[in-house]
């Protein structure tokens, strides 16, 4: 049966559906456990909540700034804490865009009003950050200095990008994105390639968010574990009792696992077969 065409939103919320359902993906909330704050029905009620956002940003009627905001207020509907904060970052530029050259396009196009209203939605989150950091989202300060040194929001990311591998992909063009999206292409089709593919992903990559929630050395045994499933000597279900054990989860990475899908959706890449 033919399909009427899919417009980016609905990507974008496929893509966040697609992602939080993958299972086993060590760590993270997912179809088989939940953590006792934030639970799956509150990640599937984010991506109800945020079609609007992603409806006016698929028509290129709002600034990159305001729709991270937007969609952040509109998410802030359960008791589940942040659930989509990083995917909005990287979701917004790509379905405004249309594809990464567009997106990078449009990151350099950001104002210093974006970045005041990035901050902005930080105060409506939980978002986890580095105390050390200049630029303190938690600092009414910060929004000064943000207008006084007249700094966009791209700007912001290539500040934030050495300890934030979420911000490095708005700053080195979309990387792991696209590393993802393209592995899926070579999976072929159906959603079982995901979760491999992000254990993958976690044993390569240093997942920042951990890092910032413990210490790199966590975070660094977390790429260690990953790295003894894909060798064989431990199997995916003991890392991720222990990782939800621990409170281990990679939480950067599943935000750039969700945007690689979507890229990987619109490119034609069929999630069901």
């Amino acid at each position: 049966m033919k399909c009427p065409p899919t417009s980016r939103a609905e990507l974008a919320q496929l893509a966040m559906m697609l992602e939080v359902t993958a299972y086993p993906k060590p760590g993270n909330v997912d179809r088989c456990h939940d953590y006792e704050d934030t639970r799956l029905e509150h990640f599937l009620a984010s991506v109800i909540a945020c079609r609007p956002t992603l409806d006016v940003v698929g028509r290129g009627e709002l600034s990159i700034g305001a729709a991270i905001y937007d969609a952040v207020v509109r998410t802030n509907c359960h008791l589940g804490g942040n659930t989509h904060f990083g995917a909005f970052i990287l979701l917004m530029p790509l379905i405004a865009g249309g594809d990464i050259p567009g997106a990078l396009r449009l990151i350099k196009e950001t104002t210093v009003h974006d970045a005041v209203l990035f901050y902005q939605a930080f105060a409506e989150t939980q978002v986890r950050v580095i105390e050390s950091d200049g630029l303190d989202v938690n600092d009414p300060d910060s929004i000064e200095q943000i207008r006084r040194d007249q700094l966009t929001l791209l700007d912001v990311m290539a500040y934030s990008a050495p300890k934030d591998m979420i911000c490095r992909e708005w700053v080195e063009g979309f990387p792991l994105t696209r590393r993802f999206a393209d592995r899926l292409h070579d999976a072929g089709g159906g959603a079982k390639a995901i979760s491999p593919l992000f254990i993958g992903l976690m044993a390569k990559e240093m997942d920042t968010f951990i890092a910032k929630k413990f210490n790199a050395e966590v975070a660094e045994e977390a790429m260690a574990m990953a790295q003894e499933v894909l060798g064989g000597r431990r199997t995916v279900e003991s890392m991720d009792e222990e990782c939800i054990r621990r409170g281990i989860n990679p939480g950067s990475l599943a935000d750039i696992t969700i945007a690689g899908i979507y890229l990987a959706l619109t490119e034609g890449w069929q999630w069901d077969r």
